[in-house]
């Protein structure tokens, strides 16, 4: 009788062996087996050619996974087209090849595959293939020495090259045509070593374009869109604002390691799913739910557009049109100073500040830093073309009371990072940032 392993398995990276039609398509078996031994999961891949030269269940049998050697499901037996769910599940089948696998190695890689990826074409899968995966590429060229020289295919390696391909370069010696020179397969041990060179990179690239880790431990309230006043059952209200900077505060702030909580008037984006979301209406509404997450949040940033007057009697019913209509208006709760006030003293403030008065957009700003008693205020222009209200793009400037830092015009994912760098910068001056507030 046996019993079930308890040692837990690691995943193995998945690689995918693209095999040419070549007389050294032979050797690919003894790269899959290599790749095998070095804890790798290689996955074949047949052009038509190679089919030539190897059955496909060798290398089925040698990876124990299935080869693909087309792009259309296989016919069933009498010639038959295969059902449509067929098709459906070998679609499906090619687009998890190229979107799950690691390194995609070619060996051998001929000419006329050569060509096919230097120029785009795309005819056969792994032609296919190569278009449609982002992963790191290996080539190892093998072919008749004169073709391997020809300025043709010298030309394709030197721009497949740039555009970030390792290339294993083959060897020489006397080739299978019966002429000497260069253009045999590389040695097995410098293809896989070229696998694993192609995973460093890979690795270093992800590392780099991850964001650090750096607030982790923050609980980070934003508040995003434009918060809507009744007039009646039907109409309300309300400002422009898109709630894109804001949900891009807030994506930028998970993927920086904070916990977010995420208080959204109502707009026409999907809040990120590891946010916690609280969805509002009205100013009043917004207010309930601010004051009710403050107690845990670590910083809190004003990027709704929240109204600043409200209908001091809204109609139960719908208006009529039975002539000119007067609405008279009280003022909405000031949102952010009394969340200075109740903060506990370690609480960031970050406000926002639409301005259209480009000639004194920076002293309303500041004025309002101090009239809010935030740490930070985020003023831009949105009288300006092309950023702000509705646009995936902003520029702005962030005051604090010892910075004025310019943000140029780039995209609301860009800014939020921006402002999200200077929070930390106010974190770290937040002893004597407080008693000049005070």
């Amino acid at each position: 009788m046996t019993t079930p392993s308890t040692t837990r398995q690691t995943a193995r990276p998945k690689i995918t062996v693209g095999v040419c039609g070549g007389i050294a398509a032979y050797k690919a078996l003894d790269l899959v087996r290599a790749l095998q031994q070095a804890n790798l999961d290689p996955h074949v891949v047949m052009t038509r050619a190679a089919e030539e030269f190897v059955r496909p269940l060798t290398f089925a049998a040698l990876s124990g996974h299935k080869v693909i050697t087309s792009l259309w499901p296989a016919p069933l037996e009498g010639g038959h087209a295969t059902p449509e769910q067929d098709g459906l599940d070998s679609a499906i089948e090619h687009i998890a090849e190229a979107q799950t696998t690691e390194v995609l190695i070619v060996a051998p890689a001929t000419a006329d595959t050569l060509a096919k990826f230097a120029h785009g074409l795309a005819d056969d899968f792994l032609s296919t293939l190569y278009l449609a995966s982002t992963a790191p590429v290996v080539l190892a060229p093998a072919m008749n020495v004169n073709m391997w020289n020809h300025p043709a295919t010298q030309a394709n390696i030197e721009m497949l090259t740039r555009r970030g391909a390792i290339i294993v370069p083959p060897g020489s010696g006397y080739l299978a045509c019966g002429m000497v020179g260069s253009g045999r397969l590389a040695d097995t041990p410098a293809l896989v070593a070229a696998v694993f060179q192609a995973l460093e990179q890979q690795a270093q690239r992800a590392s780099a374009s991850k964001p650090a880790q750096d607030l982790a431990g923050e609980t980070i309230l934003i508040t995003a869109g434009g918060t809507r006043e009744a007039i009646d059952p039907v109409r309300f209200l309300g400002n422009r604002s898109s709630g894109k900077m804001g949900y891009a505060l807030a994506v930028a702030a998970l993927e920086r390691g904070a916990r977010v909580q995420l208080v959204s008037a109502p707009t026409a984006l999907t809040p990120p799913s590891a946010a916690e979301f609280l969805p509002v209406t009205s100013a009043e509404e917004m207010r309930a739910a601010v004051l009710d997450c403050l107690p845990s949040a670590t910083v809190v940033i004003g990027a709704a557009a929240v109204s600043d007057f409200r209908p001091t009697a809204p109609s139960a019913q719908k208006l009529r049109r039975t002539g000119p209509l007067t609405l008279t208006l009280e003022p909405t709760p000031d949102i952010l100073a009394e969340v200075a006030l109740r903060r506990a003293p370690n609480t960031l403030l970050i406000a926002f500040a639409a301005e259209t008065d480009s000639a004194n957009a920076l002293e309303n700003g500041r004025a309002k830093l101090r009239r809010k008693g935030a740490d930070a205020i985020v003023v831009n222009d949105v009288s300006r073309p092309g950023i702000g209200f509705d646009s995936d793009s902003n520029a702005a400037t962030l005051l604090t009371p010892f910075d004025e830092i310019d943000l140029p015009s780039m995209s609301k994912t860009e800014i939020a990072h921006r402002i999200l760098d200077q929070l930390i910068a106010l974190r770290e001056k937040a002893p004597v940032l407080r008693p000049v507030l005070s």
